[in-house]
């Protein structure tokens, strides 16, 4: 037995991080080219929470804004304080194009964010999306997460720092939305957060591989990867989703796929309850049409929902907390509104099932043993 299997296999058997979950993962190679950086813009600013010891592992927190305008950027602040709120000792760098204003950039240094120009990935008709590939070239970091601007952190997330590395780590999408329309798992009412609903049809082909949601994410920068993207994209055919499709096909075999209290994603407190315990919630993505709170009205399809309105509340509460140190140089988009002491708990109703926080996967379905883990749905492992 190799090193790297044995200690793949004291994973197994011993406590992952404080949370003592488990993880059973494939170990993989891949081939590795070199490219250039671009050259970053970062104030002369110190975040709170970043290291300044050497000898610290080089870690960071990783949003990102594409275009100049307030409403993206009471996201990234109200990440920013997010993390603050739950002790992150991590920096949060924002990778920004060169649109965004001078404005915008200073409010987010004072919200200590470490700021970092990117240059635009284009492709025809999908704009800046791919732009997203440019995060691998922050090689300065060893490890970073990635959240988009619309999450926010409820709970501690510091400990994914240590997963063992050469793996991608996400959450599983969902893919009962209407906007899955072309896509075969949609089409036979098949979804990942709950496979035994509709099995998949042998004479459709070979059964997809998993999905994640590229909206949090833990990764590895490279300048190798990063090319090996761009490559990738250069001879791919453009797909519904953009970056988010190339993303799963080029990791989808290091993909180790993460229980949904790490990305909980809106629409999943209809579409299913039984996946869902919010008491246990650690990262929200308020991806659902009408649920970013800064834009919020309650009046798109089931947004009047009291979940949804108690996790808008709970945003609000984390951005209007004067005690993260926020100066408050942009006009709230909810002045006057009050703010009330939520906690994420789970909500009684008779559409609510029985909380869980692992996908409803079976053993015979998935192909890979149990693994008991309260954070990692599974992961293949190679015995």
């Amino acid at each position: 037995m190799s090193s790297a299997d044995s200690k793949l296999r004291d994973l197994q058997e011993s406590p992952l991080s404080r949370d003592h979950d488990q993880i059973r993962s494939q170990m993989d190679g891949r081939g590795a080219s070199s490219l250039k950086g671009i050259p970053i813009i970062i104030p002369d600013l110190k975040p709170q929470g970043a290291f300044s010891a050497a000898s610290e592992p080089r870690r960071a927190f990783l949003t990102m804004l594409a275009g100049n305008y307030d409403e993206a950027v009471f996201g990234v602040v109200g990440l920013a304080k997010g993390l603050k709120k739950v002790m992150s000792k991590y920096a949060l760098v924002v990778a920004f194009l060169a649109d965004m204003s001078e404005e915008h950039c200073k409010l987010l240094a004072s919200n200590g964010c470490i700021v970092k120009r990117i240059e635009p990935v284009f492709r025809a008709s999908y704009g800046t999306n791919y732009s997203k590939l440019c995060i691998w070239e922050f090689e300065e970091y060893d490890k970073m997460i990635y959240l988009d601007g619309n999450v926010q952190v409820f709970k501690n997330i510091d400990h994914m720092f240590d997963y063992p590395d050469s793996y991608f780590y996400a959450a599983l999408d969902c893919f009962c939305d209407k906007s899955w329309s072309r896509n075969p798992q949609h089409k036979i009412g098949y979804c990942q957060q709950w496979p035994n609903k509709a099995q998949w049809d042998p004479t459709s082909g070979p059964k997809p591989p998993l999905y994640f949601n590229a909206d949090m994410f833990v990764f590895e920068p490279s300048l190798a990867t990063y090319g090996d993207l761009v490559k990738t994209l250069q001879t791919s055919s453009t797909t519904a989703f953009a970056e988010q499709d190339l993303l799963n096909e080029f990791f989808k075999d290091k993909l180790v796929a993460l229980a949904p209290h790490y990305n909980l994603m809106v629409p999943m407190l209809w579409r299913h309850p039984e996946a869902v315990e919010l008491d246990r919630v650690k990262v929200v993505n308020y991806c659902a049409s009408g649920s970013k709170p800064w834009s919020y009205t309650g009046k798109e399809e089931n947004m009047e929902r009291e979940d949804v309105k108690m996790l808008v509340d709970k945003w609000w509460e984390i951005y209007d907390d004067d005690s993260l140190d926020y100066k408050k140089t942009l006009t709230s988009a909810k002045a006057g509104r009050g703010t009330c002491q939520v906690n994420l708990q789970p909500v009684t109703s008779a559409e609510a099932g029985k909380g869980t926080d692992q996908v409803n996967l079976q053993p015979s379905e998935a192909g890979f043993p149990e693994t008991g883990a309260d954070e990692f749905t599974f992961a293949p492992f190679a015995a």
